[in-house]
């Protein structure tokens, strides 16, 4: 912090007078950003609806009030997809991406060459919206529950697969070069020096993911990639809002369930 002397008594400042001009003109320009970005929106926002939101949004709601219990027995299909969809696709992901991040990372990785084309794969998969990987894949092989384990596979692979690698690259080296002193093989120094340090964390992360898919893969249906999501847009275009509510009570039980099934086995793994 600097030091201004008043009368001849030292004053500890924050900022000296061009830290605080950057500060006050770095304030200037983030409003006058927001204040444009504002602006924009505003000039595309239809205002009478937005005022108009708080009634309909109430009458909305008074149509789903009271759910359609009976509904539920036609949910429970469409629930078990749901699941699958998850799971399976999970497990796809993690059967690919456990390779790509050993191809990833510094350490492991054989080739430059190979490190790149992993990466390129990872950050693809990241970049892509599990939404947007159904819609293709709905475009490719057609609807239903095999386009939603193969989208959500392909959104989760970038995911796993970088957390994977850095974990990979985190390990500590110690146990790898005592092991590589013993002449060991590539392979036994892979499955005896770093194979037992990233197991557990490679363990919690895919668990993680799976509760992640669960929220992901409710709405794949939404674009016909199967599941609940179907059951939502049937409902929601034929303006059936008592069964919307049942399909909102049956998400929200759902994640709830995959979400203390995750906190609980990763508690017990890490």
């Amino acid at each position: 912090m600097p030091v201004q002397t008043v009368n001849g008594v030292q004053v500890w400042q924050r900022r000296d007078r061009v830290g605080a001009f950057k500060h006050w003109l770095g304030w200037l320009v983030g409003t006058l950003i927001f204040l444009g970005c504002w602006h924009i929106i505003s000039e595309a926002t239809t205002w009478a609806f937005v005022w108009d939101a708080p009634q309909q949004g109430g009458q909305l709601l008074s149509r789903m009030i009271p759910p359609r219990w009976s509904y539920l027995n036609q949910l429970w299909q469409p629930l078990w997809d749901t699941l699958n969809i998850a799971t399976l696709g999970t497990i796809l992901s993690v059967a690919i991406a456990l390779p790509l991040s050993f191809l990833a990372a510094r350490n492991t990785t054989p080739h430059p060459i190979a490190r790149a084309i992993a990466l390129v794969v990872i950050v693809t998969s990241r970049s892509v919206n599990s939404l947007i990987w159904a819609l293709l894949l709905v475009a490719i092989i057609g609807p239903g529950v095999l386009a939603g384990v193969l989208s959500i596979a392909l959104r989760s692979i970038g995911f796993l697969g970088k957390l994977f690698s850095e974990a990979i690259e985190e390990i500590d080296q110690l146990p790898v070069e005592a092991i590589t002193a013993t002449g060991a093989s590539e392979f036994s120094i892979l499955t005896y020096g770093i194979v037992p340090q990233v197991l557990p964390t490679f363990a919690g992360v895919s668990v993680f993911r799976w509760d992640v898919n669960i929220r992901e893969s409710t709405v794949l249906g939404l674009v016909g990639a199967g599941g609940i999501g179907i059951s939502l847009s049937a409902s929601v275009n034929g303006l059936q809002w008592s069964q919307v509510s049942v399909i909102f009570i049956a998400i929200f039980a759902m994640v709830f369930l995959s979400e203390w099934v995750s906190a609980t086995v990763r508690k017990s793994i890490i």
